[in-house]
C-alpha cells in the first residue's frame, strides 16, 4: 500500500470530526467568532435543532471581501501570525479550522459588511466547494448560515441524536457563551419560536436571566486577587446542591472549560459542607496571565493546561474555602449605591421587616440547671441578653443587644420536641436544628484547636476501663508511642492485654460517653493509620469526636441555651450545614407565614 497525500476537502472533514461533532459544537465555535469580532449583539435562530439551519448574526467589525475566501479556507486565521502570539492567546479562536470545518460538512453561506463599506458581500460553500463571491444586503455585522450539517457525510449524520437532544445541546452551548460576556446581548430563537433573549447589562442580571432567581438568592460572591490571579463570580451555598452537575460553568481567560485541575480544588472547597453523593452549583471566572495556561491542547478548546498547576489550585481552593466559610448570617452581598458595591452579591433577599425588639413574654423555660449550656458546649459568656432571659427580664425594645435586626438568627423562642429551636428574626421563623448546629460549631471548635495544637485534656476524676480486643489495644500502644492520642487530647492507657482505660477527654468533649468515644477514635485510627487519620482523614475523624459531644436530641434546652446556641452558629464558619452536608437551619418568612395562614385574601 503506497503512501499518498490526502485532498484538502477529505483532510477539513477529518477536522471536522473533532471540532464539529453536532450542531452545538459548530453553533459554540460561531459564537466565539462574534465575541472576537467585538460584537456587541448576537442573534441565534436554529431549525430542527440544528441539524437543518444554524444562522447566528452578529453586529460586529466584519470580514473583508478580499479575505471572505481564507475566512473559509484551513488554517486561515486573523487571531495570530507567530509563535509567540500562540502562547498568549487572548482571543477565543486561534486555530483558523472552525469555518473550514464546518462548510466542509454542509451548506455555508457567509455574508459580512465592514464599516464604511457602501455593502455587504457573501460567499457559499457547499461541501467545501466555493462559489464566487457577490454583494449582497446587510446593513453590518456578520451572518454565518449552516444549512444541512453533514449532508455529505452520512455515516457521521447518524450519530446524531432527535431534535429536541441536539437543541438541548445547543441551548447549554448558547448559555454557557451567554454567561460568559454579560455585557453583549444575545437572543435565541428555534423553529421560529423566540426562546431566549439576554440584555446587555452586569454580570449578577445575566446570572439570573440564565442560572434562574433561586441560584442568585443561594449564591454567595466570590472575588479573590492574589499574584496575578483573580476569581470571580458566584458559588451556591451547600444547602443549594444538585443531583448532576448541570449548574457547574468555569472559564479562563472568559473560555468555558472542563478542566480537572479546576474541578478537584472546587470539590475539595464545598468536601467539608457538602454531602458527598451531592454536587455543587457555581459560575466562576479565572483570570491569569495568558502566558501561563496553555490552551491549545485540544481542537474542542475545552482543556487547557496550566503552567504552575499547584499554585492555581491552592489559589481556587482557598478563594472558594473563604467564602464558604462565612459563619451564618454573615452576608458578602452590598446593595447598590453602598461603598464597595458587589456586583456579584445574591440579587433575591427578604425584606426587612420591622419586628417588636423585644422577647417573647411567655416563659419557656425548661428545668435544666442554669449552667448546662456554658458547661455543655464550652465558655459562653455571661452577656446582658443571657442574665435578663434567665431572669425573665425584658429589654425594651431601643436595647440594641435585643434587636432582632441584629443578629441574623434572631432570638429564641421555643424548642419543639426537644429537636428543633425555634427563633425570631427580622425575616420571620428561623428554625435550627440543635444537634447539628451544635455538633458543627463543636467540629470547627476541634479543627481549630487541632490546627493550633492546643487541643486540651480533661483528666476524669475515676478512669474508666472497658474491654478491648487486641487490635484496639495496639492500635493504643502504636498512637500512644508516637504521640497521636495526647495531640487529639486523649489519654488512654494499656491495662491488660484485654483492658483499656480511658484516663482523659478532650475538654471540650468531657461529657461525651468515654468509652463510646475512645472506641470511635480508635478505630478510625486502626482503619486509616494514625498519620493518614490526623493527615487526609483528619475531618472524617474530627467530625466523629464532635458527634458525641453534641447536645443530643430529646435535651431539653432554656430560652438562654437556645440563645447562645445561636450566637454560636452566627459566629461559626460554615454553620450553615453539618458536618454530613444537611442544612442547620431553615428561615421561613414572614409572607410564607402570611400564604399559609392566607392573610390579606
Amino acid at each position: 500500500m503506497s503512501i499518498h497525500l490526502l485532498t484538502d476537502q477529505l483532510i477539513s472533514q477529518i477536522a471536522a470530526g473533532e471540532v464539529v461533532e453536532r450542531p452545538a459544537s459548530a453553533l459554540k465555535e460561531l459564537l466565539e467568532n462574534s465575541l472576537d469580532a467585538g460584537s456587541t449583539d448576537v442573534q441565534v435562530s436554529l431549525l430542527q435543532g440544528g441539524i437543518k439551519q444554524l444562522r447566528v448574526a452578529d453586529n460586529g467589525a466584519g470580514v473583508a471581501k478580499e479575505e471572505l475566501v481564507l475566512a473559509l479556507t484551513r488554517h486561515a486565521t486573523s487571531k495570530i501570525s507567530n509563535l509567540e502570539d500562540l502562547e498568549s492567546v487572548a482571543s477565543l479562536g486561534f486555530r483558523g479550522e472552525a469555518l473550514a470545518s464546518i462548510a466542509s460538512i454542509s451548506r455555508t453561506q457567509l455574508l459580512s459588511r465592514q464599516g464604511g463599506n457602501k455593502h455587504a458581500w457573501r460567499i457559499a460553500s457547499e461541501g467545501g466547494t466555493m462559489s464566487a463571491i457577490g454583494p449582497a444586503a446587510l446593513d453590518a455585522g456578520t451572518i454565518v448560515e449552516v444549512t444541512d450539517l453533514y449532508f455529505n457525510t452520512p455515516a457521521r449524520r447518524k450519530f446524531l441524536k432527535t431534535e429536541a437532544t441536539e437543541f438541548g445541546h445547543c441551548e447549554e452551548a448558547f448559555n454557557r457563551i451567554a454567561l460568559s460576556r454579560p455585557d453583549v446581548g444575545f437572543m435565541l430563537q428555534h423553529n421560529g419560536r423566540a426562546l431566549s433573549r439576554f440584555v446587555a447589562g452586569q454580570p449578577e442580571r445575566r446570572f439570573v436571566d440564565v442560572l434562574g432567581s433561586e441560584f442568585s438568592a443561594e449564591a454567595l460572591s466570590v472575588d479573590e486577587t492574589s499574584a496575578g490571579l483573580r476569581l470571580w463570580g458566584m458559588a451556591a451555598k451547600p444547602t443549594f446542591n444538585r443531583n448532576t452537575r448541570d449548574t457547574q460553568y468555569v472559564y479562563v481567560n472568559g473560555r468555558f472549560v472542563r478542566d480537572k485541575l479546576i474541578s478537584h480544588a472546587i470539590r475539595q472547597a464545598y468536601q467539608d459542607v457538602l454531602h458527598h453523593d451531592r454536587h455543587p452549583a457555581f459560575v466562576l471566572f479565572l483570570e491569569l496571565d495568558p502566558t501561563l495556561v496553555d490552551v491549545n491542547v485540544h481542537p474542542a478548546k475545552t482543556e487547557v493546561r496550566f503552567r504552575d498547576a499547584q499554585a492555581i489550585h491552592r489559589f481556587i481552593f482557598h478563594a472558594l474555602h473563604k467564602a464558604l466559610a462565612a459563619p451564618t448570617g454573615a452576608s458578602n452581598a452590598v446593595t447598590a449605591g453602598q461603598a464597595g458595591y458587589n456586583p456579584f452579591a445574591p440579587l433575591v433577599s427578604n425584606a426587612s421587616i420591622n419586628y417588636p425588639t423585644y422577647q417573647s413574654q411567655i416563659n419557656l423555660s425548661a428545668n435544666e440547671s442554669p449552667n448546662f449550656y456554658p458547661t455543655l458546649f464550652g465558655n459562653i459568656q455571661n452577656t446582658t441578653e443571657t442574665h435578663a432571659l434567665q431572669a425573665n427580664i425584658h429589654a425594651p425594645s431601643g436595647d440594641a443587644d435585643f434587636s432582632v435586626e441584629r443578629h441574623a438568627l434572631g432570638f429564641a423562642v421555643a424548642q419543639i420536641h426537644g429537636i428543633y429551636v425555634l427563633a425570631q428574626n427580622a425575616q420571620g421563623l428561623v428554625v435550627v436544628d440543635m444537634h447539628a448546629a451544635h455538633e458543627r460549631i463543636m467540629y470547627e471548635k476541634l479543627k481549630n484547636a487541632l490546627d493550633k495544637q492546643s487541643v486540651s485534656m480533661q483528666p476524669l476524676l475515676l478512669p474508666v476501663s472497658f474491654n478491648a480486643d487486641k487490635l484496639e489495644v495496639a492500635t493504643v500502644n502504636e498512637a500512644v508511642k508516637d504521640g497521636n492520642l495526647q495531640q487529639l487530647g486523649f489519654d488512654i492507657a494499656v491495662l491488660s492485654p484485654t483492658t483499656l482505660a480511658v484516663r482523659a477527654v478532650p475538654t471540650m468533649l468531657q461529657h461525651a460517653d468515654a468509652v463510646t468515644l475512645a472506641r470511635d477514635v480508635l478505630r478510625d485510627l486502626r482503619e486509616y493509620g494514625a498519620s493518614r487519620a490526623l493527615t487526609e482523614r483528619r475531618n472524617e475523624l474530627l467530625g466523629t469526636m464532635a458527634c458525641h459531644a453534641a447536645v443530643r436530641a430529646n435535651r431539653s434546652l432554656t430560652i438562654p441555651e437556645m440563645n447562645a446556641l445561636l450566637r454560636d452558629m452566627e459566629a461559626t464558619e460554615r454553620s450553615g450545614q453539618c458536618n454530613h452536608g444537611r442544612p442547620t437551619w431553615f428561615q421561613v418568612s414572614l409572607s410564607d407565614l402570611d400564604k399559609m395562614f392566607m392573610r390579606g385574601k
